[in-house]
């Protein structure tokens, strides 16, 4: 997301058209993608060790990026950002919608496109094969480091259209580590929602809204005898707490399923 948020504000910056920042965000985000497949599928490494490395080199490439390339560090500011859609509102609940951007607008149909994509198509199911049976899915004359090379370019696309939004849609600049830990919630997210895209998104929505309440209790609380680092780790906390309520759940409702198999096969 560092990379793409990065390269849609230098794009942008540099030619002054969004589309290319766009376009130039998926791009880098597909070669990063390609270079997190080489190294953990011919070369064999271990991709939880693979993605952390991945994760520090571009939190340090785009620091050192912004010096080399503007010869200066902080904030890089845009003139141009993301269409919003709705625009005129500026107060209310209205005006938080104004403030959305195309790719906001964008994710239901992007949502359900990866939901029908991996239910209802030949290639969803390979691909499901390939994530929980490698073997079986490799008799069956699918080759999962092709499939893995393919799902890695889809999702550092989408990762790249992120970065952008996150740079592009709001702000219109780029702050070195802008994401501030939202690549580790979306990974969260997904196993929060049992790998489904409805359920990781809805999962994404929890987590948002534990973000944005965080941010309100701040402005509650002004004056009160309440640590403020309390209130910025209400959202971690919440997410903590929401993934071992999904696990401690998934783990009763195995253990009920075998129990009913042992009484059926009684």
């Amino acid at each position: 997301m560092l990379i793409g948020a990065l390269s849609a504000v230098v794009g942008t910056v540099a030619t002054g058209s969004v589309w290319i920042g766009l376009f130039l965000a998926v791009a880098t985000c597909l070669v990063a993608s390609t270079v997190f497949w080489i190294v953990i599928v011919p070369m064999k490494a271990n991709a939880i060790i693979a993605g952390l490395g991945l994760s520090i080199l571009g939190l340090g490439l785009t620091s050192y990026s912004v010096r080399v390339i503007y010869h200066a560090s902080g904030a890089i500011w845009s003139q141009t950002g993301l269409w919003r859609p709705v625009t005129g509102a500026t107060v209310g609940p209205a005006g938080a919608v104004s403030e959305l951007s195309i790719t906001v607008w964008l994710l239901p149909f992007i949502a359900l496109s990866c939901w029908w994509i991996l239910h209802r198509t030949r290639f969803g199911l390979r691909l499901a094969a390939v994530g929980e049976y490698p073997f079986a899915a490799r008799s069956a004359g699918t080759s999962p480091a092709a499939m893995r090379l393919v799902a890695l370019l889809v999702t550092g696309a989408l990762c790249g259209l992120a970065g952008a939004d996150l740079a592009l849609g709001s702000l219109n600049a780029f702050l070195e580590n802008m994401t501030s830990g939202r690549g580790y919630i979306a990974f969260t997210a997904v196993i929060f929602g049992a790998g489904d895209p409805i359920g990781a998104v809805l999962a994404s929505l929890f987590f948002g809204l534990a973000d944005a309440a965080g941010i309100q209790t701040q402005l509650v609380t002004q004056g009160l005898p309440v640590p403020r680092e309390f209130i910025l780790m209400l959202p971690y906390l919440l997410t903590v707490l929401a993934v071992w309520a999904s696990s401690a759940t998934r783990g009763r409702g195995s253990q009920m399923s075998g129990a009913f198999s042992e009484l059926r096969e009684g």
